[in-house]
């Protein structure tokens, strides 16, 4: 005689992990009207550092500077190098923010420290 004894296995269902939205402090319109604008935010000191140096850049160049920097952002570069014919900038790519400048003179015999990438723009 030969019982046959047949296991069954119970079958776990798969748990995927729930996404959590990334909850802000703006509103949905803020968030809107800046991804819209793309511009560069220039920090508090870079600000001081273009006033002190007497530094303009036409509305043309933030322009070219602002899709370069976005870019470098899709390429992975967080904080950017950009040497431009009269200013050097240091700005971070994720935020779009200009964290300081130089002049071109003064950023000759400089070592920059933790950039992962340069922009070189011939304006």
């Amino acid at each position: 005689m030969s019982e046959r004894i047949h296991a069954h296995q119970l079958y776990q269902p798969m748990l995927y992990p729930k996404h959590q939205q990334k909850k802000t402090d703006q509103s949905f319109q803020a968030v809107f009207q800046k991804e819209l604008e793309n511009q560069l935010t220039v920090s508090k000191h870079a600000q001081k550092r273009l006033q002190d140096r007497n530094i303009t850049i036409s509305e043309t160049s933030w322009n070219k500077i602002s899709e370069k920097v976005i870019e470098a952002g899709q390429k992975g570069i967080k904080d950017s190098l950009v040497i431009m014919k009269n200013v050097t900038l240091v700005v971070n790519a994720p935020n779009q923010t200009v964290i300081t400048a130089l002049d071109r003179n003064e950023s000759t015999s400089q070592i920059f420290t933790n950039i992962n990438g340069a922009i070189v723009i011939d304006e």
